[in-house]
């Protein structure tokens, strides 16, 4: 795929972006912001979103580990049409192989919740014009490019989530969704840590140009933030 940077705003469109507090969230809130359109920004706590108030359409409370809150978000945006759904909220950080219970809340942060939140908007998303979810993944969730092992909860947990948002994809294609995973490099965030290779600004403009250029050829694709494609 060849991919320009930034993300196309010739027809502005009402994106949903979770975990847009900090990180690749916030950022994806503010570069889509600039260019005109429509984003409504979850958190997991309002109080706490106060730097979102001018760069956000809307600030919704969203906890994605929780279906009554899952619920109750969908329920505030009830009848009206997404064109783009990012799922960017993410637990990440460093597991032992002994912490199994820990590696379940990795399975509902990374995994469940984006497919809690994909089945609770579907209606929405099926009203608007894009009809696009983004799933953000990582290179880590590549089974064949894996070649270090560690962080246990973190690769599976978005390893799961590579195969639901390839069940997605089969699933709703003939409705004429697409359904993609994207790796946004490794980021200089709180997650990613002092010694990542590139910036939060640099790695959204790179992944929002991807976004901006999806159709549904692109249905059911896992790729890196300048649009190649990634091994499963």
């Amino acid at each position: 795929m060849e991919c320009s940077v930034g993300y196309d705003s010739a027809m502005n469109q009402t994106i949903i972006v979770t975990g847009a507090n900090r990180g690749l969230g916030l950022e994806l809130t503010r570069q889509l912001s600039r260019t005109g359109h429509e984003v409504i920004a979850t958190v997991r706590k309002v109080d706490e979103a106060d730097h979102l108030a001018d760069l956000a359409h809307e600030i919704h409370e969203l906890e994605v580990t929780r279906p009554e809150s899952v619920a109750a978000f969908a329920a505030s945006i009830k009848g009206r049409p997404i064109d783009v759904l990012i799922n960017n909220a993410a637990l990440g950080g460093v597991l032992e192989q002994h912490d199994l219970e820990k590696m379940l809340d990795y399975f509902n942060v990374n995994a469940l919740g984006p497919l809690r939140l994909v089945r609770a908007v579907l209606p929405n998303l099926r009203a608007g014009q894009r009809k696009l979810i983004v799933n953000i993944s990582s290179k880590m969730g590549s089974i064949e490019a894996n070649q270090s092992g560690g962080s246990y909860g973190y690769r599976a947990s978005k390893a799961a989530l590579n195969m639901i948002t390839k069940n997605l994809a089969l699933e709703l294609e003939g409705d004429g969704f697409t359904s993609v995973v994207i790796h946004p490099g490794w980021v200089k965030t709180d997650m990613g840590g002092p010694n990542a290779q590139i910036t939060v600004e640099e790695s959204v403009a790179s992944v929002l140009g991807v976004i901006g250029q999806l159709s549904e050829k692109d249905n059911g694709s896992f790729l890196d933030l300048d649009g190649t494609m990634l091994p499963w």
